[in-house]
């Protein structure tokens, strides 16, 4: 990147300021340029919301992470060894043997993407009654689960409800509150303790070793199955490394690895840090709900050897599971979303810190303070980005979570609008026309409204729903 990153790259023994990107350009996609005022109308012709957009309609994506990173060469090498045998492909045993060199459970169970993995689990174990704690569920988990007519609870620590504080693992869940939690729930109704990492909802934040080993003992001692939602697995290990006492001389696989080992089983998204466009997994030990999830899977996603993926799929996954664990790829991955984070605090546009490694998430309820939190200033505030510089972004507050499942609404803990950076995708010169177009956001905030809902689905809201402004 340039000068006005926090810190650079070693190379050959000398320390230079500017983040170089670890890869070089292989093959590029055109961007359609368009003007203000053709998005002022593009936006409202879909209601004001993001997702309904065509994306050729936009300049710079940032609407999420998930399968919108480039794969490199050495992916799309091994898409050609793909073998889509029904059963028992080498492209499943690659697969396999990838997962389980960083997450050696016995039952690898692929899906096509983390929510499918979702459905399948929470399906096996939720149920009316059932109470499922996490640091902080993210949209999907916490809709599966309640699909399954079980309960989402968030139990992550004080500091990271906080958008200002810059504790360094403010992911970490609240390790008395989880106890005090399962003492008052009753063991019997916890099916499983999941956690988040890195915590999305919560603005991309870490969890630290200490805190996992910490939550993993808890469960061990309730007999409480502990699960990971691990699909930030690689950047939460790096921070672990970046930020934890005793951490700084680890190699991130084995940081992985031992995460690994703390947890029962997993769900993963490898639309994130594995580096595909498509895929997931379940992963567990238990042999009895393996079973059950495996016959889930065959109902719904597939075979158990390709669970709704292609051979090819498979192989892509498999080696970009190695790279997404390079070294050098994860200082560029997190230097540069640092870099955007540190330049919009320099404007003075408040963001939650210490800055995530997905993306950075400005603080909406304090961006625009006069609209009201039923009024959807994280709404106002993406619409805002799109209409003035093509900027697609994402909502988390009160439209992704005020909608309780008994149809009550309640403002969400925090307003942000998420600017995820798919990986290995945009430039230093992408980034620094996000940072001019929020300056310029910036400049009209005290003009910006609030909007209002005209339609909307029963659950998952911010995908489909219609807005108009108030």
């Amino acid at each position: 990147m340039s000068h006005k990153a926090i810190s650079g790259f070693n190379l050959a023994g000398m320390e230079f300021k500017t983040i170089i990107e670890p890869f070089k350009i292989h093959s590029v996609a055109a961007i359609r340029m368009t003007t203000e005022s053709e998005r002022v109308q593009l936006i409202k012709d879909v209601g004001y919301n993001l997702f309904s957009l065509h994306s050729d309609d936009v300049l710079i994506d940032l609407l999420t992470d998930s399968g919108t990173g480039a794969m490199s060469r050495n992916q799309w090498a091994a898409i050609q060894r793909g073998d889509e045998s029904y059963a028992g492909s080498p492209s499943w045993l690659h697969f396999k043997a990838a997962v389980q060199n960083l997450f050696p459970f016995e039952h690898i169970i692929p899906t096509h993407q983390g929510r499918a993995a979702e459905k399948i689990l929470f399906t096996a174990i939720g149920g009316p009654g059932k109470i499922i704690p996490s640091n902080t569920h993210f949209d999907t988990t916490r809709a599966n689960i309640e699909y399954s007519k079980a309960e989402a609870v968030d139990l992550v620590i004080a500091q990271g409800r906080d958008p200002s504080d810059t504790y360094p693992f403010k992911g970490n869940m609240d390790l008395v509150e989880l106890e005090s939690f399962i003492n008052a729930t009753g063991v019997e109704n916890i099916p499983v303790v999941m956690m988040t990492i890195t915590n999305n909802s919560g603005g991309g934040q870490p969890v630290s070793l200490e805190n996992l080993r910490a939550v993993s003992a808890i469960c061990k001692k309730y007999k409480i199955p502990f699960f990971l939602d691990a699909c930030r697995f690689a950047e939460n290990a790096w921070f672990i490394r970046e930020r934890e006492s005793g951490q700084s001389e680890r190699d991130v696989v084995d940081i992985v690895r031992e995460i690994a080992s703390l947890a029962d089983g997993m769900t993963m998204s490898a639309k994130k840090d594995p580096l595909g466009n498509i895929g997931g997994w379940l992963a567990l030990n238990d042999n009895g709900l393996a079973t059950i999830c495996r016959n889930l899977l065959i109902l719904t996603e597939g075979f158990p050897t390709y669970g709704g993926l292609a051979g090819r799929d498979l192989e892509a996954l498999a080696v970009g599971l190695t790279e997404a664990v390079s070294h050098d790829y994860l200082k560029y991955r997190i230097q540069s979303t640092a870099y955007l984070g540190n330049a919009l605090l320099e404007l003075g546009i408040p963001v939650v810190q210490p800055i995530g490694g997905h993306a950075v998430y400005i603080d909406a309820k304090a961006f625009l303070s006069h609209i009201p939190p039923l009024e959807y200033p994280g709404q106002a505030l993406a619409v805002a980005l799109y209409e003035v510089g093509g900027i697609r972004g994402c909502e988390i507050g009160t439209v992704m979570f005020g909608r309780k499942p008994d149809g009550s609404e309640v403002p969400a803990a925090m307003e942000l609008v998420r600017l995820a950076i798919p990986r290995r995708t945009y430039t230093q010169s992408h980034i620094d026309y996000v940072i001019e177009v929020c300056s310029e956001v910036a400049n009209r905030a005290s003009t910006l409204g609030g909007f209002k809902i005209i339609s909307e689905p029963a659950s998952l809201r911010h995908f489909t729903s219609e807005f108009a402004r108030i």
